[in-house]
């Protein structure tokens, strides 16, 4: 066998089932963008790059983000700062819908503009594939937007980029008082805008949408053989993890109220828990996501940063991490668990990223690190040395 690329003398970190989390001597060869051997043993390659010891795990996976809008909320963080909740500054027209108007007003290659740098960070940190939320538009023509410009960030860098549609994410003013007939309305851009959109996704809560009118977005999707996603319990319980469950969910995310039942419906339909640690810290929330329930039943557990303007303006995977371990009391091993095969499976992509397997792309971070602990341990500090994408290098540090 003759590859395209050879990576030797690498500390392998697969993140493969039935593989411990260690980091094993071996190599890693790709051809045509593809990974065709792992571990030891000599492969003939065109191109061959040492390691020199280095860890090299699967490209990093942001499963869950609001990477594109307008503006941002500087100014409700401050009102946090004297008192306001999250939820008092939404009815009084923040929160979504202040986003929504800068959103409304910009173009897409503004769009596009002010998303790059923050996709840029986060690439800096060794993420290949990311997921990225509409929502902000709150009608068919913004919606449709957002999910171009999402779309159009593929082409503008090396990045895996998964779409999804959050039709249902708040109640636009031009509804107001009337959001069954705006579910309607988000039920009618489904189908318009499937073409555009990998998932479908919903706000399940009090100042979101009930589980009734979330079930109708539901089953629109499903109609359309769009999967979907659900932000379930994070303010309160509307049972919201079990309504996603029965539909099949890839992902149920926030998850601080979740039940035992919903935990138990999660478990039995597959379906991952995408936990949100930049969201809890910034909102100084205070209630845990029940982690042990979830590891007693096997539930799957992917991390993401939630990237967005309101409640988790953050770019860091890494700090992610920290943030889980510190706050969440998660394993090394759960932490990078998140953010590579877990993730992937929260988007529907286990069979393409996730781990270093072959037949899986050849997306790769190189990092200047000995232990995987290090990733998850350090703050503020970012020792990826190179970027693969596709079995291309698409960054290296000197």
């Amino acid at each position: 066998m003759r590859a395209d690329t050879l990576w030797t003398n690498a500390r392998l970190l697969t993140m493969a089932a039935g593989s411990p989390v260690t980091n094993e001597p071996g190599a890693i060869a790709a051809k045509d963008g593809r990974i065709v051997h792992v571990g030891p043993g000599d492969v003939d390659a065109e191109r061959v790059f040492d390691c020199e010891g280095r860890l090299v795990t699967p490209g990093l996976i942001d499963c869950h983000t609001h990477l594109v809008y307008a503006g941002n909320r500087a100014t409700e963080f401050e009102l946090r700062l004297k008192g306001a909740s999250y939820e008092e500054i939404a009815r009084a027209g923040g929160g979504i819908v202040s986003t929504m108007r800068h959103t409304r007003e910009a173009s897409e290659a503004a769009l596009i503009e002010q998303a790059l740098p923050r996709l840029d960070a986060l690439i800096a940190e060794g993420v290949t594939t990311i997921e990225i939320k509409s929502g902000y538009g709150l009608d068919l023509d913004s919606e449709r937007k957002m999910l171009r410009a999402a779309r159009s960030l593929a082409e503008d860098r090396p990045v895996r980029v998964a779409t999804t549609f959050l039709g249902a994410h708040a109640l636009p003013p031009e509804f107001a008082g009337r959001a069954d007939a705006f579910i309607d309305a988000v039920c009618e851009m489904i189908p318009v805008l499937g073409g555009l959109a990998d998932a479908v996704d919903a706000f399940c809560e009090g100042i979101g949408f009930s589980s009734e009118q979330v079930e109708r977005v539901f089953a629109a999707a499903r109609k359309q053989g769009l999967p979907v996603k659900l932000h379930a319990e994070q303010l309160s319980n509307l049972h919201g993890a079990a309504l996603a469950a029965r539909y099949g969910a890839l992902s149920a995310d926030h998850l601080e109220h979740l039940d035992e039942a919903g935990v138990a419906a999660m478990s039995q339909a597959g379906t991952i828990a995408t936990l949100l640690p930049g969201a809890y810290y910034f909102t100084r929330e205070t209630r845990l996501p029940p982690i042990g329930a979830l590891r007693a039943v096997g539930v799957p557990i992917a991390l993401a940063t939630d990237c967005n303007p309101g409640t988790s303006p953050m770019t860091s995977l890494l700090l992610v991490m920290n943030m889980a371990a510190t706050l969440f009391r998660m394993t090394v091993e759960e932490c990078l668990l998140g953010v590579t095969r877990n993730a992937a499976a929260a988007l529907g992509l286990a069979g393409e990223v996730g781990t270093l397997e072959p037949g899986k792309a050849c997306d790769l971070a190189i990092w200047d690190v000995r232990e995987p602990a290090e990733l998850v341990y350090r703050i503020g500090f970012n020792p990826l040395h190179a970027r693969v994408f596709g079995g291309g290098i698409t960054a290296l540090r000197a």
